[in-house]
């Protein structure tokens, strides 16, 4: 094995940010392992990125075996893994008033934002820690709702906090093991998941306003510059938004 090649995974690869990186890195010269629930979408995401750049392994984070499974291929195929960017995540299935909330749509907010993070962090602490030359790097794709929420958005909101919490204690945690991890909350990148925003989103004092977004592409830039660093130095927290969002001063 070339050990100057760097291993990456990335979660949520099929489309919007995940896709973005996952070209980014492989641009850059990473191999990257696309992780993420549909197969054709993972396939597309391979089509757009330089020839024996990427792997396919579709995965559900939110499945214990088949997290284990993801980081069992990676490990068998490439010896190490340099770096997981944590990225898959779902809004859920509608956004809604608090007392409207169902049970089951909380917990697939939950299942997958928040326990399919730790899932693949764990799974990926493990790796970096057994392997030699020992360490790598975690990025968790936080959100703008990890510090302020949108109405009726709050299985979503109290999951990214959440995240906040993991990504503090991975990197508490990984210090004896040159396991560095950061996060990067991102605001209005222009995905499918963001569509709405240019039509028109509820805001806090009621009205409904369009809102600016940004390029993913820029996220992307953002996430390997992060990955990029020596292990001996660490992004914590970086917010990527686009400029005129309603973020600083909301509500």
């Amino acid at each position: 094995m070339n050990t100057e090649r760097k291993i990456a995974v990335v979660t949520g690869a099929g489309s919007g940010i995940g896709r973005a990186v996952a070209l980014t890195l492989a641009g850059a010269g990473w191999t990257v392992a696309l992780a993420g629930r549909r197969a054709p979408a993972l396939e597309e995401t391979a089509a757009a990125a330089r020839p024996g750049a990427t792997v396919c392994l579709p995965t559900d984070v939110s499945d214990p075996a088949e997290v284990s499974a993801l980081f069992g291929a990676v490990g068998d195929r490439f010896g190490r893994l340099d770096l997981l960017f944590n990225n898959a995540g779902t809004f859920g299935p509608r956004a809604a008033p608090v007392e409207d909330i169902a049970y089951e749509d909380w917990r697939t907010v939950v299942d997958v934002n928040l326990t399919g993070t730790f899932l693949c962090a764990q799974a990926a602490y493990r790796l970096m820690k057994e392997q030699d030359p020992q360490g790598g790097r975690i990025i968790n794709n936080g959100s703008i709702s990890a510090h302020a929420p949108r109405p009726h958005s709050i299985a979503y909101t109290a999951t990214k906090h959440a995240v906040t919490g993991l990504t503090k204690s991975l990197s508490l945690d990984g210090r004896p093991y040159r396991i560095a991890c950061g996060q990067i909350d991102i605001g209005n990148a222009a995905t499918e998941m963001t569509e709405r925003m240019s039509a028109g989103i509820l805001q806090a004092n009621g009205e409904v306003v369009s809102e600016p977004v940004m390029a993913a592409d820029d996220v992307a830039r953002t996430v390997l510059h992060m990955a990029e660093l020596p292990l001996e130095a660490n992004v914590q927290f970086a917010t990527v938004l686009a400029t005129n969002m309603p973020y600083v001063g909301r509500g």
